[in-house]
C-alpha cells in the first residue's frame, strides 16, 4: 500500500510539472495554444481522486488502520 501511495504522489507531481511546462511553452512564437496543460491538470485531478478512493477503500477493507497522534498522557 505504501508503494501505491508513493507512486500516486510521484504521478501527481509529474502531471503538475508537465502542466507547468506546457503553460510556459504553449502559445509562444505565434503558435496557437493547445489543450495539453488542461489535459495534464485533468490527469492530476484524476490521480488525486483515485488516490483518495484507494485510501478510503483500504481503510474500509481493514488493510490500513489509523494510528492517531497521542495527546498528552
Amino acid at each position: 500500500m505504501k508503494i501505491l501511495i508513493a507512486l500516486a504522489f510521484v504521478g501527481i507531481l509529474g502531471a503538475l510539472a508537465t502542466a507547468g511546462v506546457f503553460m510556459m511553452r504553449d502559445g509562444r512564437d505565434g503558435k496557437p495554444k493547445t489543450g495539453n496543460m488542461m489535459r495534464a491538470l485533468a490527469v492530476r485531478v484524476a490521480l488525486s481522486v483515485l488516490l483518495f478512493a484507494c485510501i478510503l477503500l483500504a481503510y474500509w477493507a481493514g488493510w490500513i488502520q489509523p494510528t492517531g497522534v497521542p495527546v498528552g498522557k
